[in-house]
């Protein structure tokens, strides 16, 4: 998405309430959103799909959903690695950007994570903690449930979460990116049981700011979500390179399920 202003994107509505339990839904439609992530790190998004599907032994042509796909770059990939791909965001503006590079093995549509899908995937990657957005935990009981029934027979999903014991204690309270010439203002914190990010900049003479707000859900904290889900967790990775999960050490929680 490039900056250009979206005219469906008001800033009035968008905070500064930080209980607000749809930021999401206006944060992440935003043109600011990309351009303060644009420089995540790709290569190490792919070596991880690579190490992933390699893991998984994927059928050559699997059907794979990316679910909160963002402008679909992971998609591509995924595509480009010879997958049938289905990238789902609930931001229309990112669907519409990733729809650019649709082709017929390779789809976008706007989509609720809480709701399952008609088609049934060999595999659902849910990448870079686009989890535990929501405020209720019944939300997140409903979206584990929603990926298990969008699964075929002999699928698996997968789960890619920060590690809270590895984030909270690490977390930089301030900080600001310069990116496309707008300063970005940082503040993260963490209270009643979330991650939040307070970001404050300037454009064009307007004052924007945002709160994103994660649940700090531990490793315990989804195995009783996925038992109450019906869901059997089979893997759980630290990192990566699938390397083994360490509470403390590792940057991330890796979670395969079926």
């Amino acid at each position: 998405m490039s900056g250009d202003k979206n005219p469906k994107y008001n800033p009035d509505t968008s905070g500064p309430n930080p209980t607000s339990s749809n930021w999401f839904a206006s944060w992440f439609d935003t043109p600011y959103y990309h351009i303060l992530y644009k420089d995540r790190n790709y290569h190490e998004a792919q070596l991880f799909m690579d190490n992933i599907t390699n893991y998984l032994n994927l059928p050559e042509e699997a059907k794979i959903l990316d679910l909160a796909c963002g402008k679909g770059r992971h998609s591509v990939y995924l595509n480009e690695l010879g997958y049938d791909v289905t990238g789902a965001d609930l931001s229309e503006n990112s669907i519409a950007e990733a729809s650019k590079s649709a082709n017929e093995k390779l789809h976008f549509q706007v989509h609720d994570m809480r709701e399952p899908f008609e088609e049934k995937y060999d595999a659902i990657l849910n990448l870079f903690t686009s989890f535990g957005y929501f405020e209720n935990d019944s939300d997140n009981l409903k979206t584990l449930k929603a990926i298990a029934q969008s699964l075929t027979e002999y699928g698996f999903g997968v789960i890619d979460f920060m590690n809270v014991d590895h984030v909270v204690p690490n977390l930089v309270p301030e900080e600001t990116k310069t990116v496309d010439g707008i300063d970005f203002n940082i503040k993260r914190f963490f209270i009643d049981g979330h991650v939040y990010k307070e970001i404050d900049f300037e454009d064009d003479g307007k004052k924007h700011h945002f709160t994103e707000k994660v649940r700090a859900l531990r490793l315990e904290d989804f195995e009783k979500l996925m038992e109450e889900a019906g869901i059997y967790l089979l893997d759980v990775f630290g990192d990566y390179k699938l390397r083994k999960f360490h509470k403390k050490e590792s940057e991330r929680l890796i979670m395969i399920f079926k």
